[in-house]
């Protein structure tokens, strides 16, 4: 396809991609009052456990309009992902050949309900977070928290849980792409569940250890189903590769 082609496809694509996520913060432009009140229930679970006022605090004139765009397009970006990211693979796959065109459409299929049980893992870890962390709130002081900082907070710990469970899916798929072999992924295991521990050690701030055991070992399992995928491509790659002839 001659460079003008590429670039009036990706221009396509970077359109519609847009346009599927300005239809999706309409919806989520709607949809803000609701969100905002199951953003404020982890803060008030807390303040009722501990026996203080904790809400959200707004510090500027235009900060609930920008609170509600902000919150709008982050929930259109979740909503909206398969609409994206079946864009993105759109425009890769008319230079991929029809068996790895396959593997895209089954990446992009992998990668959108891990993503999804990602964000559902982190909405779960959320409250627990909250209430660790505002436990450190002095008794007889109240905590008033900047809205904005609280929704950065909050869509930080969401992207880096789906973020993370995606991670196996882009592994498979430098494997596939050979980039990447299993034996490198095998090699590396250790590192791969240290580095699981350490993000769930950081990301759940709670002094019990079943919370990190919960968020480390689904991304440890899925490490290692991405290495199971990884030794089976491998050899039957190596089978026609010595199959074929020379």
């Amino acid at each position: 396809m001659p460079l003008r082609e590429h670039l009036l496809e990706l221009r396509k694509r970077l359109f519609l991609a847009s346009l599927g996520l300005v239809v999706g913060a309409v919806g989520g432009w709607f949809l803000y009052d609701p969100l905002l009140a199951l953003l404020q229930r982890p803060l008030e679970l807390a303040g009722s456990e501990q026996g203080k006022q904790i809400a959200l605090n707004f510090t500027a004139l235009g900060s609930p309009l920008d609170m509600q765009v902000k919150a709008s397009l982050f929930l259109a970006a979740i909503v909206t992902a398969p609409w994206w990211l079946y864009q993105l693979w759109a425009f890769v796959t008319p230079g991929l050949t029809r068996r790895e065109r396959g593997y895209a459409y089954a990446f992009v299929g992998a990668s959108v309900p891990l993503f999804l049980g990602g964000l559902t893992l982190a909405w779960w870890v959320l409250p627990h977070a909250v209430a660790m962390l505002t436990e450190f709130i002095p008794d007889g002081i109240n905590g008033f928290f900047t809205a904005q900082e609280y929704l950065t907070f909050v869509m930080r710990l969401l992207i880096a849980f789906g973020l993370s469970f995606v991670l196996p899916v882009l592994l498979v798929g430098l494997n596939v792409a050979g980039v990447l072999r299993h034996e490198t992924l095998a090699k590396g295991w250790r590192w791969a569940v240290l580095v699981a521990f350490l993000f769930a050690a950081v990301m759940t701030p709670t002094p019990d250890a079943w919370t990190m055991l919960l968020v480390a070992l689904p991304i440890c399992l899925l490490y290692f189903a991405a290495l199971g995928v990884a030794v089976l491509h491998d050899r039957r790659a190596d089978n026609r590769r010595v199959a074929a002839p020379a």
